[in-house]
């Protein structure tokens, strides 16, 4: 009974939230939306400009502007009392009903052998800041399935040895660019979605990409007996799939 009065506080809380972002932009902060989009736009400006003074201007500018924006709103305000109001009903819960410990009489049942896993260190890690690459030299593939929040990610394929079946490649990022390098015998498989930014697909180029979502595969994808899949997101940046 306490869970579902739990969900239904935590359901209301959700629904209360989307609806003070509705009103804060309709009534409230019209300029919210373009605020958010020029220092999306300053970000992009920054990170094609690398290495350039403007640029880092452009991106320190648009990082300052985004979390000035973020923290100035009534929906943010709203969420940061939602979570010191949960955590104050949690403690209050606590008290009204103090955790009882009974004794607990278990019948031995028969011994199962534990099933034996393998464990292996991933190809990449979720990071905040910094780039990501596959080595220089050969090595061994584990699918990628990772987060990031800025920087860019680069995945050569054409160093190491993929298996029979389907590769899986899972990236998302918020800030950055993606690159993804495939042997030409390989078929491919690609889903993306981007907010802003710019695709590079085997040639075909998308300048202005904005709030998009796409599929493309390669004509023989799925009758081949080797083949990667590759999901990508990306809030601001480039995705380039190149042959190699």
């Amino acid at each position: 009974m306490f869970k579902n009065e739990k969900n239904d506080y935590i359901g209301w809380l959700v629904i209360v939230g989307i609806v003070i972002l509705l009103l804060e932009i309709l009534f409230f902060n019209r300029g919210l939306i373009f605020s958010l989009f020029i220092s999306g736009g300053m970000i992009y400006l920054g990170r094609k400009k690398t290495g350039r003074r403007l640029g880092k201007l452009l991106f320190i500018g648009g990082i300052i502007f985004f979390v000035l924006s973020i923290v100035n709103m009534m929906t943010f305000k709203f969420l940061l009392l939602a979570i010191l109001l949960h955590f104050f009903i949690q403690f209050l819960s606590s008290k009204k009903q103090p955790k009882k410990i009974s004794p607990e009489i278990v019948t031995p049942e028969p011994a199962q052998q534990d099933e034996t896993l393998i464990k292996s260190e991933p190809l990449f890690g979720n990071i905040f800041i910094g780039q990501q690459k596959t080595p220089d030299t050969v090595y061994d593939w584990k699918d990628v399935n990772i987060q990031t929040g800025i920087g860019d990610t680069i995945i050569d394929l054409s160093l190491t040895m993929l298996p029979k079946g389907e590769t899986v490649i899972f990236v998302r990022n918020i800030i950055g660019n993606i690159q993804i390098l495939v042997p030409y015998e390989i078929d491919v498989s690609i889903h993306h979605s981007g907010v802003i930014g710019s695709t590079t697909v085997f040639g075909n180029h998308e300048s202005k990409m904005f709030n998009q979502v796409f599929q493309l595969k390669t004509p023989s994808y799925d009758q081949s007996e080797q083949k990667v899949k590759i999901f990508t997101s990306l809030v601001v940046g480039n995705l380039e799939v190149s042959r190699i």
